[in-house]
């Protein structure tokens, strides 16, 4: 690899150690002010509820959006209200943070973490998928594989996993979506019913004891206090797609309600991926006393989707409707019922101090007609807590998270023969799969600076895998006890503007979820990574910036590995690395073109860029062999005028310009791509609309693919992406 090799291991720990020699420093060359605001840019809530009393005016660390705040916040161009917020304090809600609040509390990250506005994608996309809400979220890897599912990597988490979810937490409101042995879907996830979106890069998810390599995604629902008392929306478009939704929500004396339903089909674009889905999800608060609310959560899906399955790469680019002919002879689907209840009450023990517990419980029903006919029942159930805690120590601020978590679960699996038409055939495997996980959990924030904090904080995760074989499978069991630590910095060099690094290590332990995986319990071990993280995020008035460079070094990497159309076998890798550049960018490149003054027309330029550099590390197998699954370079981006009436307009595009393998031989790759789009809308008052077209040039490409060990070139390891599409909603609230 020559002189390449060196500087690719070096570079990423030559900037961290400069940011780190440089950050006392720096932040010495003024002593002794007090603490800066921090600009806390938040779209307008349409119905902002009374301020509750926050904590003392003296404490330290308050958070408020000056007069000369940006005009927007620069991604995504929202209404925006001036507010003081007070970490750990919050208005209307005591469970469910405002957008200003949670953009309070996670700029307290010393690493990459995002917020992502439902406004941001809902009234200009279908939002239908994931992809239409994490888009522009620089070092998320996401892509469409059939109707509603999709394939998503951060930081290069769960490559090799073909199917399904691991490596990344799901959460609602901070209760959890997975399952208790770590396996999730996005089937069951309604973009168009969440106030806005967290994402936790890695361990940076710590807050909530998440401490995997790919980190936490957390849907937040609106409340009766954040609510229109009523909404609709429709799209319609391009494969049968039709969707309607209805929300509603208010405040009455102390209670307060939010309910979301949505109904959805499409024919889909490939033969054999037509679905439909129903899915609910609703809360309903209750102020008990002025410090203490409790939270009831409701959701409930109901999912039909057949599978058009993965085709050879030559049929992907020349005829990508094609089906793969077993999967229509045997009527392939994944079929969902499912239904959570939880709970969630906060207590304020004094002005900077809340407390958080909650319980949930889940029952899931998988019928999942596939290479056998997987019928698997799912009980999930867990509980936790979590401090939050500011206060003065020793004249500093210092802020505290602390928690625990239980989720334990049990999933009778049972695989049938399968025949023509999905026909259920004698029952072939049988067994009861247990999983428990309790972790523990802190995370501490001190400012030994007025503008420098030292953040620290340790999970601890005991975990265990149970299977109870049945029938025609093997028991066997694997116990983990795993301590994760993490350590930064986090310099607020302006009010608007932070500098960041840290050194964490994660921990991720296999799935039953790996589709009837083999897993020898003797032999596998957890995954462990130790990450090294620089950026810095900020924004001015006409730009905004979000930039993150890390490297992780990996052992045991868990893959996933087997045949496509079956199930797989999991493996550890030896030592692998996974380093690379996330970058999300806004710029108002001309402003004031037919109106003047603080309410100036703009073109805004909206994008983001990821480097993925994943490798194998000297493997005796692979050598130093790239890690198949993700492309090295990723680039979206939207040009779009903007009218101070509410109207906007201009291209899109979606460039892979390079493209990846899809063996860890490295001996097959995928093709480089260009997407081109546009979109078009307007939102004035209650009234919303939008017109997007995609893949304007009706380009054949490749979105995802299954991985495996060594790829024969005539495999059926391809998923093709959508053809041409245009999409249309209208939405109205009031």
């Amino acid at each position: 690899m020559g002189l390449w090799c060196p500087v690719r291991f070096a570079w990423p720990l030559s900037l961290i150690a400069t940011l780190f020699l440089a950050f006392p420093a720096l932040a010495q060359d003024e002593p002794g002010y007090e603490l800066p605001t921090i600009v806390v840019t938040q779209p307008a809530e349409p119905e902002p509820a009374p301020p509750r009393p926050s904590a003392s005016a003296s404490s330290a660390g308050r958070y408020e959006l000056p007069a000369d705040a940006p005009a927007a916040l620069p991604e995504y161009s929202e209404r925006l209200e001036t507010t003081v917020i007070q970490p750990g304090t919050r208005s209307g809600s005591l469970t469910v943070p405002t957008i200003g609040e949670a953009i309070a509390e996670i700029n307290q990250t010393p690493g990459g973490v995002e917020i992502v506005p439902g406004s941001a994608y809902q009234e200009s996309t279908p939002a239908s998928t994931l992809k239409d809400v994490l888009d522009y979220v620089p070092g998320v890897y996401i892509e469409p594989k059939w109707g509603e599912d999709s394939r998503i990597s951060i930081r290069g988490s769960s490559l090799s996993r073909n199917f399904h979810l691991r490596g990344i937490q799901l959460y609602m409101d901070g209760i959890p979506i997975n399952t208790a042995d770590g396996y999730g879907d996005f089937q069951e996830i309604d973009p168009t019913a969440y106030k806005y979106v967290e994402v936790y890069k890695g361990a940076n998810a710590l807050r909530f004891g998440a401490n995997s390599l790919g980190g936490a995604i957390n849907f937040v629902m609106p409340t009766g206090y954040n609510s229109e008392l009523f909404g609709v929306r429709t799209d319609v478009g391009s494969f049968g797609t039709a969707k309607v939704a209805v929300t509603s929500g208010a405040v009455s004396g102390n209670v307060d309600y939010y309910v979301h339903g949505t109904w959805q089909e499409a024919d889909g674009y490939r033969d054999h991926s037509a679905g439909d889905s129903t899915r609910a999800v609703a809360n309903l608060g209750y102020r008990i006393t002025p410090n203490v609310e409790t939270r009831f959560y409701f959701n409930a899906n109901d999912i039909e989707q057949e599978i058009p399955g993965a085709v050879t790469k030559r049929v992907a680019l020349t005829a990508p409707k094609t089906p793969a002919q077993i999967n229509v002879i045997n009527n392939w689907q994944r079929n969902v019922e499912s239904y959570r209840i939880a709970n969630k009450t906060a207590i304020r023990l004094a002005p900077d101090t809340l407390l958080e517990l909650g319980a949930f419980g889940m029952d899931r029903h998988l019928i999942h007609p596939i290479f056998l006919y997987l019928d698997y029942d799912y009980s999930d159930y867990g509980g936790f807590a979590r401090l939050f805690d500011e206060r003065q120590i020793a004249g500093k601020r210092n802020l505290l998270i602390a928690g625990v978590n239980l989720h334990n679960g049990e999933t009778d699996a049972d695989l049938y023969g399968i025949g023509p038409g999905a026909a259920k055939g004698p029952l072939m495997q049988s067994s009861d799969q247990i999983s428990k996980n309790f972790s523990a959990y802190l995370e501490n924030s001190f400012y030994f600076l007025d503008d420098v904090a030292l953040v620290a904080g340790t999970q601890y995760l005991d975990a265990s895998r149970e299977q109870v074989a049945i029938l025609n499978t093997t028991s066997g069991e694997s116990n983990f006890d795993l301590l994760s630590p993490k350590v930064g910095l986090l310099w607020d060099v302006e009010p608007d503007w932070q500098i960041f690094g840290n050194i964490s290590r994660s921990a991720e332990i296999p799935s039953f979820g790996e589709g009837g995986a083999v897993i020898d319990f003797d032999d596998i071990l957890a995954q462990r990574a130790t990450t090294y993280e620089i950026g810095t995020r900020g924004s001015r008035p006409d730009y905004s910036w979000d930039l993150s460079i890390y490297r992780a070094d990996i052992r045991n990497e868990l893959q996933c590995l087997g045949a496509s159309t079956a199930a797989c076998t999991v493996v550890n890798a030896d030592k692998t690395v996974h380093q690379g550049v996330e970058l999300g960018l806004g710029y108002s490149i001309v402003k004031g073109i037919f109106e003047k003054g603080e309410e100036a027309d703009r073109i805004w330029l909206n994008g983001v860029y990821t480097y993925n550099d994943f490798f194998f590390d000297d493997d005796p197998i692979y050598g130093n062999n790239e890690i198949p699954g993700a492309p090295p370079h990723i680039i979206r981006a939207e040009l779009l005028y903007k009218h101070p009436w509410g109207f906007y307009a201009g291209p899109t595009i979606d460039w892979t310009p390079e493209g990846y393998y899809v063996d860890n031989s490295n001996t097959t790759q995928t093709d480089a791509y260009a997407l081109l789009g546009a979109k078009l809308g307007f939102e004035r008052g209650n009234w919303s609309g939008y017109v997007e077209a995609r893949n304007l040039t009706d380009k054949n490409y490749i979105a995802a693919v299954d991985i495996v060990a060594e790829a024969n070139p005539d495999a059926a390891l391809y998923w093709p992406g959508n053809g041409r599409a245009l999409f249309a909603g209208l939405q109205m609230k009031w």
